[in-house]
Order: structure tokens, then C-alpha cells, then sequence
């Protein structure tokens, strides 16, 4: 008997293994029309995968047993008894709480504070060490690197620019599309790297800035949540977020956080790596920058009185 499809939103989410149902969140709106009835039965019916054998589970599913095998690598299982392993000793995790319109102040701010907190162990749990690992040689190799992003990214990009411009290394950012493309055509080179922050993957600018870049031969490093997305299969390198909730405004505030996560992990490895000459320069660098602040008065020693 086949199953018919079951949106996303409307599913079960609370029964499905938390790293089952990120994954799915990402590539749901990618997968093949087959493979897609067999993510509508385990998010219509996820009590009954544990119990099912692959042949039972595509029958009720409505397509093949290698359809539903490619699911569950794509789910990031090895094949169907992992899968079916994962829902037999999944335990139900806090869910995402979303905030509503009674809540009060402090449920407010313990709700964003949670998504926040959720968001980041997520990625963290979704990070591709591989890919990764890869993100900081590519770093500290390249002469020049660029951060780009739009919008609410935008912020995300120009912080990590300051980053990297305090400790020396050559670096470029702009909202402004037109300047990036300016940008990846006349400062950067082949080998140097272009940093593409887009949540969907799929920001027409960032796109067309990071197709130019590697006609030139420079290094793409995508930052996404999702990824099938067309950055993410365009990017010569890809580091996923994983932020699915919904802010009553529409804007969630917890990708952004997991975006500066990701950059300021690679910064931090960057500084490491590069030892006591990158250390020294955002020495100087911040020492330059005390003549414009306000130098707070110092603490009394013990022996002092009290101050006024």
C-alpha cells in the first residue's frame, strides 16, 4: 500500500532520532520524488520503523528497497539496519520549544536562549571533519581571503573580515553584489580563498561571486544549512549548519550565531597554526587600537581605602 506524502512540517517530529531528523530537514526538498516517499512515511510514521524490514518498509513506503537503501545513506547511514538500529533505541530529546504569542518575558528569553544553545550543538554534531580539516589548510594557504555575504549574513562576513585583517592576512568583504564581483576579479588570485556565507544556498549573488571565483581558481568554502543546496554542490568546500528553527518573526537569530561559530572555530585554528607571528600582529594591532579607547581607572590595591 503506498503512502501518501506527508509535509514536513506535519510530521512526528518528536519520535524521530534528533540527528535523523536534521539531516532530513536539509535534504527534504532535494530528494527524488521515490525517495521522497520514503522521508513521508518515516515522518508520518516513524513508531513503526523500528519494526519494519527494508522489503515491509518500502511496500508501505510506495517505492524500492534501493530506493530506500540510498535514503538511508543519504540520512548518513551506512544502510537500512542502521537506520532501523537508530529508531529501535531512539529516546525522544527536548524538542525545539517555539516561542508564542502568551508566553511571557522570561519564557521568551529561555526559549530563544534554548534555540540558540540547540542550534549550536547541532552544527557542531553536523560539521564534516574531513571538510573541515580541509577549510583550515585551505585558509593557510591562501595569500588573500574573502568573506561574503548578504543581508543578515553580511554581518556574519564583515566580522570574521576584522578577524583575519587584525591578525595580517589580506582580507576583503562587501554587501554591495556588484563590489563583490569586483573584488573576486581584481584583488583575489588563483589559490587564494572566497568564504560564501548563504543559510539557504541559494542567494542568486553569492552564486554568481562564487561561479566566477572558480573560473579564476579560487577556493570556494560554503557555509549552508543545507546540503543539496546549489552552493553547497557548487562549493569546492562545504561546512554545514544545522538551525531549523522558526522565530516569530521569520528571522532566526540562533543561524547567525552558528555561522560566527563555525568562522570563529577556523579563525582560532588559523591563529594556532600560523603560531607566535600571527599572535604578535594582533598584539600590535590591538595596541594601536587602545589610542581609541577609554582607559578604565585601575583597582584599588588592599591597602587602599574606599572609592569614591
Amino acid at each position: 500500500m503506498s503512502h501518501s506524502p506527508t509535509p514536513l512540517a506535519n510530521s512526528q517530529a518528536g519520535r524521530i532520532p534528533h540527528r535523523c531528523l536534521i539531516r532530513l530537514k536539509g535534504i527534504y526538498h532535494s530528494l527524488k520524488s521515490a525517495e521522497r516517499k520514503g522521508a513521508d512515511f518515516i515522518l508520518a510514521r516513524p513508531d513503526e520503523v523500528a519494526d519494519l524490514g527494508v522489503v515491509e518498509f518500502a511496500e508501505r513506503a510506495g517505492c524500492s528497497e534501493a530506493t530506500i537503501v540510498r535514503l538511508a545513506r543519504k540520512l548518513g547511514y551506512e544502510g537500512f539496519p542502521e537506520l532501523k538500529r537508530d529508531f529501535a533505541e531512539f529516546e525522544p530529546p527536548l524538542p525545539y520549544a517555539d516561542v508564542k504569542a502568551h508566553d511571557d518575558p522570561q519564557a521568551v528569553a529561555r526559549k530563544i536562549f534554548a534555540h540558540s544553545v540547540q542550534a549550536l550543538n547541532d552544527t557542531l554534531e553536523s560539521l564534516d571533519w574531513d571538510q573541515y580539516g580541509r577549510a583550515v589548510e585551505a585558509l593557510l594557504r591562501a595569500e588573500a581571503v574573502a568573506f561574503f555575504g548578504l543581508g543578515n549574513a553580511a554581518v556574519v562576513a564583515r566580522e570574521a573580515y576584522q578577524k583575519f585583517l587584525r591578525i595580517g592576512v589580506p582580507s576583503f568583504t562587501a554587501e554591495d553584489p556588484d563590489l563583490q564581483v569586483i573584488m573576486v576579479n581584481s584583488q583575489l588570485r588563483r589559490g587564494d580563498l572566497l568564504v560564501a556565507i548563504s543559510y539557504s544556498g541559494e542567494s542568486k549573488p553569492i552564486l554568481t561571486v562564487a561561479r566566477q571565483a572558480q573560473a579564476r581558481g579560487i577556493v570556494v568554502l560554503a557555509i549552508t544549512n543545507f546540503p543539496r543546496s546549489t552552493l553547497a554542490r557548487l562549493a569546492d568546500l562545504v561546512l554545514l549548519t544545522a538551525v531549523f528553527q522558526e522565530h516569530v518573526n521569520g528571522e532566526v537569530g540562533s543561524k547567525r550565531l552558528a555561522q560566527l561559530a563555525v568562522l570563529e572555530s577556523l579563525y582560532a585554528n588559523y591563529l594556532l597554526r600560523k603560531g607566535p607571528k600571527g599572535r604578535k600582529s594582533l598584539a600590535q594591532v590591538n595596541e594601536a587600537l587602545s589610542a581609541n579607547k577609554t582607559h578604565r581607572p585601575t583597582l584599588p590595591n588592599s591597602n587602599s581605602g574606599p572609592v569614591s
